[in-house]
């Protein structure tokens, strides 16, 4: 069991006064079995600002905010503690069907799962496709667990980890030909990959510990973070963190899940305004234990 606490500013900086539109924020942790929340609190700048709180249709908890007067600075900060329990590769329960792949979900689950079952990228030539099933062992079984990891690992070890603030994912087809990508694009790739093998896979946001953020190995602290889940029968969703190779929660805090990464932007709104209007962003994201 972990205490973590997590702190999270967000500073938008404009040259002129500007008025700002409806802003989206997940920041909330999902409470669950490994996780659970102890505090939240949320300030943002304007003061004169109003919140109201929703749950989306993935049940994450979304902080809708609007503003009643114009400024030259937005800021939103954000301040979380939660109880973290480790799950481990070594602590999932697979159902016996499922351990070696391919299997065949329950009935009863497939018309919930099966939205997180299709593909949602083009890949035209097959690219994400000849990649995914090169894991799949040929003339012999092949173990579930064993295929699903060695799938994030590969992202690991052979892709190249890229810091980037812009909006937006690249697509699975631009990583795997780039061989580099954000957080972001690492879960896409290995979500799509799942998806072609028949699996089911979504899209997680949230933060990750890093123990020592100097000279860590670990990749996407500093920032939000984000990495995917694979549905396995007897185990339920499962963590898979191909930045950084991890399977299981260890170190990660999970706000937000969505089909796709459109779906969970940690952060979201618009302004009225010319673009040269825009002066600057800075984001911190500092993640301890106590």
């Amino acid at each position: 069991m972990t205490i973590f606490s997590v702190r999270h500013i967000t500073s938008y900086r404009y040259v002129r006064d500007v008025d700002f539109g409806e802003h989206r924020l997940m920041f909330r942790p999902r409470d669950s079995f490994d996780q659970r929340l102890l505090e939240a609190s949320l300030t943002i700048y304007p003061e004169e600002s109003h919140v109201r709180w929703i749950h989306d249709v993935f049940g994450n908890c979304v902080a809708l905010v609007d503003f009643s007067r114009p400024a030259s600075e937005l800021r939103f900060e954000t301040w979380i503690t939660l109880d973290h329990t480790p799950q481990v590769a070594l602590d999932l329960k697979v159902d016996d069907a499922a351990l070696t792949y391919p299997f065949s979900y329950d009935k009863d689950e497939i018309a919930d799962l099966t939205p997180a079952m299709q593909r949602h990228y083009p890949d035209p030539n097959d690219e994400v496709g000849r990649w995914a099933r090169q894991f799949v062992r040929l003339g012999r079984p092949t173990e579930t667990g064993h295929l699903l990891m060695t799938l994030c690992y590969a992202i690991r070890e052979s892709f190249v980890y890229a810091r980037r603030h812009e909006h937006g994912t690249q697509t699975p087809v631009q990583t795997l030909q780039l061989r580099s990508g954000t957080c972001r694009d690492f879960a896409l790739l290995m979500m799509e990959a799942a998806r072609i093998l028949g699996l089911a896979a979504r899209f997680v946001t949230g933060y990750v510990y890093v123990p020592d953020r100097d000279g860590s190995t670990v990749l996407g602290g500093g920032s939000t973070h984000a990495w995917c889940q694979i549905y396995l029968p007897g185990a339920g969703w499962t963590e898979f963190d191909p930045t950084n190779g991890i399977v299981g929660n260890r170190d990660l805090i999970r706000v937000a899940v969505a089909r796709d990464p459109r779906q969970a932007v940690p952060l979201s709104g618009s302004y009225d305004g010319d673009g040269k209007d825009f002066d600057s962003m800075t984001v911190q994201v500092n993640v301890t234990t106590r």
